[in-house]
């Protein structure tokens, strides 16, 4: 959510913001209108209010007194009318204006790079050697089914497409990158672990800017819950509606969640195999900051999800996402791209951003300031995949691959696997 006196005073940088990324069917001008006319009504409503208690200030020592007080009765009933009729004038503006707010994305910070999609991203860093192999790479899902450890078809059966199935060691895989993860992010980088639940309300994922912009991307249930998209929706929700101690801050979050999107407006992208898939499990991070932590933590937090990469020795680069690439409630975003050999391209595996005030707002959670306590700031938050487990797998399943179609297992992942070191047919 967006500051409105911010607006006020800067409609013009507001304007330029929110042409960069990407909209364009709006005007600072109506806001302010729709603002102006509710802070007319506001101080309407406070003046009749004055005036109502003036009033009955009167009729009671009118009373009092035994004088006749019909005059004012009938006064008072007519303020109290036109308070109702103004109230309900008061809340469509207000409920105008949040609609308008509601719906706009965050502020790209200054250091942002001004652009309309991806082709304006600029390269941050690259890390590792890629691969040189003395055969043609297979695709994921060609290694996969000849392993006979990645089946889609009986997954479509039962589910439809974009939906995959696991057997064996490759399950295992998965279930290894999960515990490898989890205890690197709280044993070496201080994240407290949550288990959550994957169901969550409409007002959660408002909170996070999910809704209403998205509400077509999520999976909605019979009684109006909602399959989360990310674990940043829980994570971040854990916070809602607190007011924490500035000494307290950074809290930081970790947790693995089966994550649910309906991956609306993707058709014919990555059809085949497991690389957009309507469930993937993710190991997310969360950070709740101070205002003047939230930058350092963001390079940080990247750095954390780098790491599991470097771990695995998988090559990968860091893009400094554009302002019109960005996601709706960032005001920053790294993303991490690991290479994979078959595509022979970079391809995303980890996202993450600062979205600064823009969440606190919505949830509303504030911060006291340790030099002065009657002082609230509203609290910075961050979130970032470290990592997608299914395009992790894929990554490692092209880049360790062998000539037989078997692969190597990463040394770090060893351990998590019984100690073996290939996953062949």
């Amino acid at each position: 959510m967006h500051d409105i006196e911010y607006i006020r005073k800067n409609p013009e940088e507001f304007g330029k913001a929110m042409k960069s990324r990407g909209i364009k069917n709006f005007t600072v001008e109506e806001i302010l209108e729709i603002d102006h006319e509710k802070r007319s009504l506001t101080t309407k409503l406070q003046d009749l209010n004055r005036k109502r208690n003036e009033i009955t200030e009167e009729i009671k020592k009118l009373k009092m007194s035994k004088s006749p007080c019909e005059n004012e009765v009938a006064a008072s009933r007519s303020i109290t009318n036109e308070i109702e009729a103004i109230n309900l004038k008061e809340q469509a503006e207000k409920d105008n204006l949040v609609n308008i707010l509601s719906n706009l994305p965050n502020i790209p910070a200054q250091n942002v790079p001004i652009g309309e999609d991806e082709s304006s991203n600029v390269e941050v860093r690259k890390y590792g050697e890629r691969r040189k192999f003395g055969f043609v790479p297979k695709s994921h899902y060609e290694l996969g089914e000849g392993l006979d450890s990645m089946d889609f078809e009986q997954a479509a059966k039962i589910s439809g497409s974009r939906f995959a199935v696991l057997k064996g060691r490759l399950a295992k895989l998965g279930r290894a990158l999960v515990n490898f993860m989890l205890e690197m992010h709280v044993n070496e980088f201080g994240y407290t672990e949550v288990y959550h639940p994957a169901l969550v309300k409409n007002e959660a994922m408002y909170n996070v800017g999910q809704l209403p912009k998205f509400s077509d991307d999520s999976y909605l249930t019979t009684d109006e819950l909602r399959l989360i998209p990310t674990g940043e929706v829980v994570l971040t929700n854990l916070v809602a509606d607190k007011i924490i101690e500035e000494k307290e801050l950074p809290v930081r979050f970790t947790a693995y969640s089966e994550c649910f999107r309906k991956e609306a407006g993707s058709a014919g992208r990555d059809t085949r195999g497991m690389v957009r898939q309507h469930q993937f499990g993710k190991v997310e991070l969360v950070s709740i900051t101070t205002e003047n932590q939230s930058s350092d933590e963001l390079e940080r937090m990247t750095s954390v999800a780098e790491e599991i990469l470097k771990q695995l020795e998988l090559p990968y680069r860091v893009m400094l996402l554009c302002s019109g690439d960005m996601g709706f409630a960032a005001q920053k975003t790294y993303d991490i791209e690991v290479w994979l050999p078959e595509q022979n391209k970079y391809r995303e595996i980890s996202s993450c951003s600062n979205c600064s005030a823009f969440q606190a707002r919505r949830m509303n959670t504030k911060y006291f300031l340790e030099a002065d306590k009657k002082v609230k700031k509203y609290v910075h938050t961050l979130n970032g995949s470290a990592l997608a487990i299914g395009r992790t797998i894929i990554a490692i399943m092209e880049n360790y691959q062998n000539p037989d179609g078997s692969i190597t297992i990463p040394n770090v992942l060893q351990k998590y696997m019984s100690n073996d070191t290939v996953i062949s047919k």
